[in-house]
């Protein structure tokens, strides 16, 4: 006994004369008393048997029950009521125990475990789970207080299948569990098989477990390894609360610390104060931490710091001024670190006047070059025919620079949906969450400003669902922008292409609502509309698609406004190869009829699947108006039509759309429909209720169109064509046009 006795003495001695940072640092166990059993620390209140100083008492606190007396087997395994520990904390107050897993095999094979917790220890709610291991089983804990019964418990249910049982989870097949409900001390573990159960391999286990100390493994159904497993005990001290216990004599809680009883049912637990630490049971109390050599402080250093009862201070030496923390600092009582401060003060408030300056002088030259190219860009001519609109609800939007930039993520190439010749199509999203597409051309010439505007008056006056609606447009920048509403599913060319080899093709009534949505927004655009529109380049490639298929006209760049008191304008020839009119090519005079015509050759691409122009045919043939004039001429209208539209069911609506098509086709501008017509005919053929029932083709008409056209000459060197010192005039003083892209 005596080398404990000197040990002890020792402890107590290095406890005055030496403040230590951690709690491991303390002796936690009374003079005389083993600290230890194996591995395991024992603080108090807890203790093991007596002190081996004499007259010294008992090396646990005493209670009524002796509850925190522990029992030492060959001073390797630690006991309290008969279950091993693994662990005590005085700071925490919990002790870890191992406990008996309930198991049941059959009616003969089973057991329920039983654990008697006195008053002052209760299971952890928060750190146990109750668990149920098995195959069609369940499992209760209960628990009696006070003659009240408390249950919980959980099941689980395979049905004879484990396939979708997983390693590592616990969610009710195969494995579940429960949280542990408060103040539950004297339970009963029970595990259970159902009834009806067809598992005849493993038995089911119930048990509580420190949370994460049991991971679910799907062998543990045929056969479970542990007969114990680790459980979370919350201790506490005395039998009465904080308030009815201080000044008892009994009142646990030592030197500089204080007592808290919160979720605590029975009794109280003990801390050490804020600036102190070490065992607060331990009649010595808690002991004073020095700050300064922890790293528990602010000051600058330890040489800055000064350790106080409870706290510390920091402070500056003689001849230095401030509060000797991190934030604060130390300074030099001298002239030249004022002037050295006073100096650098002034440097930094003269650096940022001149940052000041130089960015106030950045932004007005940002803002000038903004409003020079605004004007360059035709702002002023803008602002000036959308201020005579007398309906301003449908005036275009005039954005900023940042604007699109922050809708397009500064013009991200991944939002790309669309390039030209001349420009690339961004998807934007506004603020407003609107999706937009923004048509930002690469070049502009100076004198096709007239022409971009034409295009921004044209549009802000078109509000029909068959036509694209601009949203409005940007002038800032050096080349300008166009915001359009954004369709989504490309163009209708490229949705002929696309199903032009699938057989059993199953579009034909998409193309024909398609079309007569087409001649719709034609006919509107010139009998319908304030002002009448020429679109003067209809195309498959300007005919845009929503998700629902929904024809949307667009690029509106070479359309021209005609006055109410003319039916034509002498122009220069413009247009997109295959699809120019070739009375206007000859004339030079624009009417709606150049409309009909373009639309003519759209609807042979529908019916035949073929683009305008095929160099692969004969050089009669090259052209698809005059290919597809030729089939009909021949009677072989049905051969040309794309394998997989035609069908005994539309074989009369494909004969009657060809017909069509070839009357837009007619040399002779005057003997073709208007687009009023087209567009009755073709709602017409799609309710079987036709305005004309004897309208047939002109063949004679369509062999000398053949002819004359097989005559033109055309510019083969891109889409876009103009014939040079021809009769008439044109606005733009013979310049080319730079055609805008489709608009998306």
């Amino acid at each position: 006994m005596q080398p404990n006795t000197k040990l002890t003495q020792l402890c107590q001695i290095l406890m005055v004369t030496i403040v230590f940072a951690s709690n491991e640092s303390f002796c936690t166990s009374l003079p005389g008393c083993k600290s230890t059993c194996g591995d395991v620390e024992v603080p108090y209140p807890f203790g093991i048997s007596n002190s081996s100083i004499p007259n010294q008492g008992p090396c646990f606190i005493e209670s009524n029950e002796s509850k925190f007396n522990l029992t030492c087997e060959n001073d390797t395994k630690l006991f309290l009521w008969n279950l091993p520990v693994s662990n005590i904390s005085f700071l925490e107050g919990q002790i870890e125990i191992s406990t008996l897993v309930s198991i049941y095999c059959d009616s003969n094979h089973y057991n329920h475990p039983y654990l008697n917790i006195p008053d002052g220890f209760v299971i952890s709610p928060k750190e146990n789970k109750f668990i149920t291991v098995g195959c069609d089983n369940y499992g209760y804990l209960n628990s009696v207080d006070n003659n009240e019964i408390y249950s919980t418990g959980c099941l689980t249910r395979c049905h004879g299948n484990r396939n979708r049982i997983q390693n590592g989870t616990c969610s009710g097949i195969g494995c579940c569990q429960a949280d542990i409900p408060p103040m539950m001390r004297n339970i009963t573990i029970e595990a259970f098989r159902f009834e009806n159960s067809t598992e005849t391999v493993g038995c089911g286990n119930s048990f509580i477990v420190k949370d994460g100390s049991y991971n679910f493994l799907v062998s543990h159904l045929d056969y479970f390894p542990y007969a114990r497993l680790p459980m979370i005990i919350d201790w506490s001290v005395g039998s009465k609360n904080c308030k009815a216990s201080k000044g008892e004599d009994d009142y646990a809680c030592k030197k500089n610390s204080d007592c808290f009883d919160e979720e605590i049912d029975f009794g109280y637990q003990c801390k050490c104060n804020k600036g102190y630490d070490g065992n607060p049971y331990h009649p010595d109390g808690c002991k004073d931490i020095d700050e300064c050599k922890t790293s528990n402080n602010t000051c600058i250093s330890e040489k800055h710091c000064r350790n106080t009862e409870g706290s510390y201070e920091c402070f500056c030496p003689d001849g230095q001024s401030g509060n000797g923390t991190l934030a604060g600092g130390c300074n030099r009582r001298d002239l030249i670190t004022k002037i050295a401060i006073g100096t650098s003060a002034g440097l930094i408030v003269l650096f940022v006047l001149i940052s000041i300056l130089y960015l106030t002088y950045q932004k007005r030259k940002l803002i000038k070059l903004k409003q020079k190219f605004f004007q360059q860009n035709g702002g002023s001519i803008l602002l000036q025919q959308l201020s005579t609109r007398e309906d301003t609800s449908q005036s275009a939007q005039i954005f900023t620079e940042e604007e699109l930039k922050k809708a397009t993520k500064n013009y991200d190439e991944s939002l790309i949906i669309g390039r030209g010749g001349f420009g690339t199509v961004f998807k934007g999203i506004l603020p407003d969450n609107k999706i937009v597409a923004v048509k930002k051309s690469k070049i502009i010439d100076a004198d096709q400003i007239e022409q971009f505007i034409n295009e921004v008056v044209v549009l802000s006056q078109i509000n029909h669902r068959n036509v694209v609606k601009l949203l409005g447009c940007c002038l800032e920048t050096e080349v300008p922008s166009l915001v359009y509403e954004f369709v989504s599913n490309g163009t209708l060319f490229d949705f002929i292409q696309s199903t032009k080899d699938k057989a059993n093709n199953p579009t034909w009534k998409t193309r024909l609502r398609i079309a007569a949505e087409t001649a719709g927004a034609l006919s509107y655009l010139h009998s319908a509309a304030s002002i009448p529109i020429i679109h003067r380049d209809v195309k498959s490639t300007n005919i845009l698609l929503d998700d629902n298929y929904t024809a949307k006209v667009s690029d509106f760049g070479a359309s021209r406004l005609v006055p109410l008191d003319q039916t034509e304008i002498a122009t220069m020839v413009q247009g997109t190869l295959g699809y120019l009119d070739p009375e206007y090519m000859q004339t030079h005079q624009l009417t709606e009829k150049s409309d009909v015509y373009s639309f003519g050759v759209v609807l042979a691409e529908l019916l035949t699947g073929d683009k305008p122009l095929t160099f692969n045919r004969p050089e009669e043939s090259i052209s698809l108006s005059m290919h597809f004039l030729s089939c009909l001429k021949q009677d072989k209208i049905f051969e040309a039509i794309q394998v997989g539209v035609l069908s005994d069911d539309n074989k009369k609506e494909i004969n009657e759309v060809a017909i069509l098509a070839a009357r837009c086709m007619r040399l002779r501008g005057d003997e073709r429909p208007s687009m009023k017509e087209v567009a009755m005919e073709l709602d017409g053929i799609r309710l079987e209720k036709h305005p004309w029932n004897d309208a047939e083709l002109n063949f004679e008409e369509s062999q000398r169109l053949l002819h004359e056209a097989s005559c033109s000459i055309y510019n083969e060197t891109g889409d876009s064509y103009y014939l040079g010192n021809t009769i008439g005039f044109d606005s733009l003083r013979d310049q080319p046009l730079i055609a805008y892209d489709d608009g998306r």
